[in-house]
């Protein structure tokens, strides 16, 4: 169950923007291949067809984390500890006038 921890299960944000960009190039692809397609052979069938292996394509290569949509990570700011940031309620002095 170790290898489970260790598979990568996040994009950044660049990569879900080519991820999105790649899905739809590829279903409108399919889409216009497949409703010509079927339009020649005149089966209606037969774009669905098309359009369904688009989709199948387009998931397969963008859902998974790939190494291509993980290339730019955010560099987040390290954790602070929760006590330094607090402040004393004993501490606060109230503003007289």
């Amino acid at each position: 169950m170790d290898f489970l921890s260790r598979i990568p299960t996040h994009m950044d944000f660049e990569g879900q923007a080519r991820a999105e960009k790649l899905s739809r190039i590829i279903i409108t692809l399919f889409g216009a291949v497949g409703l010509i397609w079927g339009y020649i052979v005149q089966q209606f069938s037969q774009t669905v067809y098309i359009l369904g292996a688009g989709f199948v394509l387009a998931a397969l290569l963008t859902i998974p984390p790939w190494p291509m949509y993980r290339r730019k990570p955010l560099n987040w700011q390290p954790a602070k500890n929760g006590g330094e940031n607090q402040v004393k309620e004993g501490s606060k002095k109230g503003k007289k006038k």
